[in-house]
């Protein structure tokens, strides 16, 4: 597999505040459009994701934008060895990261114009992070990819082990959740099961990082914000499969269907994030959707590329 590097990405390690685990840092990661431009596009990637959608950065540069992923604290290459992957307490924590990154994209790159795309958790972060900056205009248009707006899980657990386990976070952080990462979405895309995605899977193992309480408490909290209502100012496109099915082992009907969360849940919280948002479902999307099959994913740029253009006039 072809290195980043090797495929003129750049690299920036943006150094943070210690947190209570101690030192922390975020990765930039950069690639330039062919022709000088002052429009970004800022991906931000899933829980236990990271960046490697190479795809989607050369055809944000072939719309003649400047490609940056951002990999938050604790996630793919910003890992450090004194860690819990993947975990943190507080969303607000992720802020500074993006704070980080947008303020080197618009004062050290001097891109004037932003769009924001963040897929799943990175989806519930971008929504928030564009509600709670709204007045200082940093973000120009936002788009979602299949957002974790809500548990995908049975309203008997939502009322019983979500309350427990965000109860138990709130002191004793780092207590494991007894209930982790089906594989099955894994399975379905890394071509070492039955997938065409080659990606490192010790950045994203198929079963996940180990989840603590911690983690489902402030994953609660921001749902809990989110679903009271936001009110972002810029346009927003959210995007997401047209049928979900029950997580789990693999099976084939993942290969078409997005098999993390709940798509009708997504369609309804999006209803009251924004005054501009405009939702957008595809059919045989999977929760990934620009790692479905190359006619569905053909269809998810379109519908993106549509969606810039009519909002840049």
């Amino acid at each position: 597999m072809k290195s980043l590097k090797d495929q003129g990405f750049i690299f920036h390690t943006l150094e943070q505040k210690p947190d209570y685990e101690g030192r922390v840092i975020a990765t930039l990661i950069e690639k330039k459009a062919a022709k000088v431009s002052k429009n970004a596009f800022l991906y931000l990637h899933g829980f236990n994701d990271y960046f490697f959608q190479v795809h989607l950065a050369d055809w944000a540069n072939q719309q003649g934008m400047n490609f940056y992923a951002l990999e938050l604290r604790k996630y793919g290459r910003s890992i450090l060895p004194h860690q819990k992957p993947n975990d943190f307490r507080d969303y607000h924590e992720y802020f500074e990261d993006i704070d980080s990154a947008i303020d080197f994209i618009k004062s050290k790159d001097k891109n004037e114009k932003l769009i924001f795309m963040g897929h799943s958790t990175g989806g519930l972060l971008a929504a928030l992070y564009a509600d709670e900056h709204k007045n200082n205009h940093l973000i120009d248009l936002l788009i979602l990819n299949s957002p974790f707006f809500e548990f995908n899980i049975p309203p008997f657990l939502k009322k019983t082990f979500l309350p427990f386990m965000t109860s138990i976070g709130k002191y004793f952080h780092g207590v494991a959740s007894p209930v982790g990462l089906d594989k099955g979405y894994g399975f379905s895309l890394h071509k070492s099961h039955f997938g065409e995605w080659d990606y490192d899977l010790s950045l994203k193992p198929d079963a996940g990082f180990k989840i603590h309480a911690s983690w489902i408490r402030a994953i609660h909290l921001a749902h809990t914000k989110l679903q009271q209502g936001l009110d972002i100012q810029c346009p927003v496109l959210v995007m997401y499969s047209r049928k979900s099915v029950k997580p789990g082992n693999y099976r084939p009907d993942m290969q078409g269907t997005d098999s993390v969360l709940n798509v009708k849940e997504i369609e309804a919280f999006s209803n009251d994030i924004g005054k501009k948002v405009q939702q957008k479902s595809f059919d045989g999307g999977v929760h990934d959707l620009t790692l479905s099959k190359q006619e569905v994913r053909d269809r998810v740029f379109k519908a993106m590329a549509e969606f810039i253009k009519l909002n840049n006039r």
